[in-house]
């Protein structure tokens, strides 16, 4: 039996059996890896460039978006590698930083959007107090607290996950590092303190659900005692879009680390683990910027911009006056 010590390099699961479809899935993972950067990085270049957006909630979501490319560039550019070149090795390092580096973005995640609700719930129950609570240094305080727990959150687990002796072999029956799937390769009477390091982790996280839920439901009861239809409206355009995303991410989550063994195999390890490590960064600037004017219009300009600076830039009007200039040749010879 290998141990830790022996271990070189660890074997990730094969998305599919067959080339044509190992290609066809590197060729579905591109297609939602540009998707995922083009959406982030659109929504942060648009917060970060617009000066009406430079507001407590937009300044959230620029580190959300942040936080997704993070996430999605951990797990996917090593599963499409491997895809494209027929491969399933990891090196020891690789998969421990591998591991680090998807809990590290998905504890700020988490926590962010913690604190995204409380800006919520302080924006519409206590708007007259909101300049004073929500002001730029407690809003820089709260972001660097989210980036900071995600540091000490995956620190801890990685340290203690691959400080266990390795005694079933080296492979990981998923497409990335993650903590339930190493554990499974330890020595059963060894993984106690990782254990109890898991449920002060969802201990944790419980509690911020609990307050998530609570931030939520006073903040419902406080928009339908509004007066006004506008206002109603805007306050739903302003939580439900974060809702959706946290709904996302913790169904998935939770349902991929607290589901029974009795009910775990490869398939749907694999499709949990899509849900909660792809979809929520991938869908996350499709669910802020549909009901949202702001971030909406702000996108549009950064498009606009670009694409005249393209249009007027010397070198790309030469490249379309050759282009046109061989379809011509083409055509007519």
């Amino acid at each position: 039996m290998p141990n830790s010590s022996s271990i070189s390099e660890f074997l990730l699961l094969p998305l599919a059996d067959t080339r044509q479809l190992q290609l066809l899935h590197f060729w579905l993972l591109l297609g939602i890896y540009l998707a995922a950067l083009l959406g982030n990085g659109l929504i942060s270049t648009a917060v970060a460039c617009d000066q009406r957006l430079h507001t407590p909630m937009y300044l959230f979501l620029l580190n959300l978006a942040l936080l997704d490319l993070g996430c999605i560039s951990t797990t996917l550019p090593k599963a499409m590698a491997n895809a494209l070149w027929d491969t399933r090795a990891i090196s020891y390092a690789g998969c421990a930083a591998q591991l680090f580096f998807f809990l590290f973005f998905l504890s700020a995640e988490y926590s962010l959007l913690t604190i995204m609700s409380y800006d919520r719930y302080v924006a519409i129950c206590k708007p007259l107090h909101y300049g004073t609570l929500m002001d730029s240094r407690a809003c820089a305080t709260m972001a660097a607290a989210a980036w900071g727990s995600g540091v000490l959150n995956s620190l801890l687990h990685t340290a203690s996950t691959f400080s266990l002796p390795l005694c079933q072999g080296n492979v990981v029956n998923q497409f990335f590092c993650e903590i339930p799937q190493i554990l499974k390769l330890s020595c059963s009477e060894s993984n106690l303190r990782e254990a109890v390091f898991l449920i002060f982790t969802f201990s944790l996280a419980f509690g911020c659900f609990v307050f998530m839920v609570v931030s939520y439901v006073q903040i419902f009861l406080a928009v339908l005692r509004m007066p006004s239809e506008q206002g109603r409206q805007k306050a739903f355009s302003t939580c439900l879009p974060h809702l959706a995303v946290l709904t996302l991410l913790v169904i998935s989550g939770f349902f991929a680390y607290l589901k029974p063994p009795s009910v775990s195999f490869p398939s749907m390890d694999l499709m949990v683990a899509l849900l909660y490590s792809v979809l929520p960064p991938t869908l996350n600037p499709i669910i802020y910027s549909m009901r949202n004017r702001k971030v909406k219009d702000a996108v549009r300009k950064v498009i606009t911009k670009c694409v005249s600076k393209a249009v007027n830039c010397p070198s790309f009007r030469i490249h379309i006056m050759q282009s046109s200039f061989f379809l011509n040749q083409a055509l007519f010879c």
